[in-house]
This record gives C-alpha cells, sequence and structure tokens, in this order.
C-alpha cells in the first residue's frame, strides 16, 4: 500500500469519525435510563440496569405531544416543498429561457434572500403574522420556509433548465406538440435531477427548522418537530429527560435517513450534473 492510499484512508477514516461519533453518541443515549444518565454512566453503550431498551422510544412515540409534531413536521414540509418545487420549475425555465431586463439581477436577489439570516425576520413576522391571523397555523410555518426555499429552488433549478438544448423543445413544437406540452414532456423530464435535488434541500430546510418553529407557534397545532423537542421537559423541570430527548431525535432523523437512501443516486447526479457546462 502506497503513502498516498495510506493517507487517503486514514483521511477517510477520520472523516467518518468525525462525522459518525454525534450519531453513535446520541444513539447511545437513546438507550440509556434516566438513572444512568443522571448518575453519569461511562461508556458510549449502556449496560445493566443502565440499560433502558426500547423503552425510550415506545414512551417518545406514544406520547400524543410528539405524534402530534410527526404530523406538522411532514405536512408543513410536503406542503412547501411541492409548492416551492412547482413555482421555481415554472420560474426558473422563464428564467432560463426568455430575455428580459434585470434578469441578473432577479437571480442576485434570489441568492441574497436563500442566504438572508433567519433570526432578523423573527419579530417582523411574529407581530405580522398575529396581525393577518395566520399565528401558530400551518401556513404561518409555509410562507416563511417557502421565503428561503423558493429562491435557492429557483436559483438551482435555472442552471438545469440552461444546460437542456433549445433545439430539442423546438423540435416538441414542430411535431405538433403547444408550448405547455413541450415544456412538460420533454424540459421537465430532462431536468428531473434538478428538480429532486431542489425538492430535497426545500424538505430537508422546512423539516429541519427550529427558529420559525419555535418562534411562530405557542400551542401544538402547528408546532414541529424540532421545537417541540425543546417543550420535553419531564416530570422534573429541572433534570430535563435527556434520554427521552435523544429518542426523540433518532426518531425525527429516521425520515431523511430514509429520503437520502432512497433517493441518494438522484441527489447525486442533481448536485453534479448542475455544477457542469455541457
Amino acid at each position: 500500500m502506497t503513502k498516498n492510499r495510506i493517507g487517503l484512508v486514514v483521511g477517510v477514516a477520520l472523516i467518518l469519525l468525525w462525522c459518525l461519533l454525534p450519531v453513535v453518541w446520541i444513539i447511545s443515549l437513546s438507550f440509556k435510563s434516566q438513572a444512568a444518565i443522571t448518575n453519569g454512566s461511562p461508556g458510549f453503550f449502556p449496560s445493566g440496569n443502565g440499560f433502558a431498551g426500547w423503552d425510550n422510544y415506545v414512551a417518545v412515540i406514544e406520547d400524543d405531544q410528539f405524534r402530534r409534531a410527526i404530523l406538522n413536521s411532514l405536512g408543513i414540509s410536503l406542503i412547501a416543498t411541492l409548492l416551492s418545487v412547482i413555482l421555481a420549475t415554472l420560474a426558473a425555465y422563464a428564467i432560463a429561457r426568455l430575455e428580459f431586463r434585470g434578469k441578473k439581477f432577479v437571480l442576485t436577489t434570489a441568492l441574497v434572500i436563500a442566504m438572508f439570516p433567519v433570526v432578523s425576520l423573527v419579530g417582523p413576522l411574529f407581530d405580522m403574522w398575529r396581525t393577518l391571523g395566520i399565528y401558530d397555523t400551518w401556513p404561518g410555518l409555509i410562507i416563511p420556509y417557502m421565503s428561503f426555499t423558493l429562491p435557492l429552488a429557483i436559483w438551482t433549478l435555472s442552471a438545469f433548465f440552461r444546460e437542456i438544448p433549445w433545439e430539442m423543445e423546438q423540435a416538441a413544437q414542430v411535431d405538433g406538440a403547444t408550448s405547455w406540452q413541450a415544456f412538460r414532456k420533454v424540459i421537465v423530464p430532462l431536468a428531473a435531477p434538478g428538480v429532486f435535488t431542489a425538492a430535497i434541500l426545500t424538505f430537508f430546510f422546512a423539516w429541519n427548522d427550529f427558529v420559525f418553529g419555535i418562534s411562530l407557534t405557542s400551542t401544538e397545532n402547528a408546532r414541529p418537530i424540532p421545537a417541540a423537542l425543546s417543550f420535553f421537559v419531564g416530570p422534573d423541570p429541572f433534570n430535563r429527560p435527556a434520554s427521552l430527548l435523544a429518542a426523540g431525535a433518532v426518531v425525527a432523523t429516521i425520515p431523511i435517513i430514509i429520503i437520502v437512501l432512497i433517493f441518494q443516486r438522484k441527489i447525486v447526479a442533481g448536485l453534479t450534473s448542475g455544477a457542469v457546462k455541457g
């Protein structure tokens, strides 16, 4: 084995250790009993009386607050993703195909909005949403999520539409297809990797958000999982149930892992092909 290969193996091992250590640690906490955590049980994996088994997961899943939070997160994230992808697809196609003044300004503004600090908007949105009557509701979270994910999706998809040859759409129209049929049956399928990338980024942002979820909700009506976990105080408010919180965090991570495993090829294809000029 050459020095370069040894260095590569060592580097990959260090990166995996750095990335997976927090995951292993939180899984370890989720299987420990609260008494073991309070007493400072050493080691990654519990044993003996400190091993709670699946009790923490059962307690979390049976909790009405957590089940409601899962429903809120799924509904809000899916709706925000669907609306963002549809609007971003139409807007990105127009930006890529049409010539109009200020096109670069629109893309630059979209990127700036996507990078805008989330915490700076919480105060104004709090007052505005209470005035409009959408505070602590699904639309009250869907709109802010779309405000940040839609510009990023437009920026991502516009790169894919620019790479698709204009002649393919013209050929479909020559064969008798309307502009909408050419867009729907030719352009969108070719841009599928970009659409998947935009959808995954949008869903991840909505699912993992904590700032909007904790600031724009006050009850369980629309509170998502990240915000709901902060309200797991247990019977003793001065001794937080770390094992239950860890189990809840693991359960909340499972949908993300499933999505990544199912669509990993499309995600990689979308992230790589969007950066390559044809």
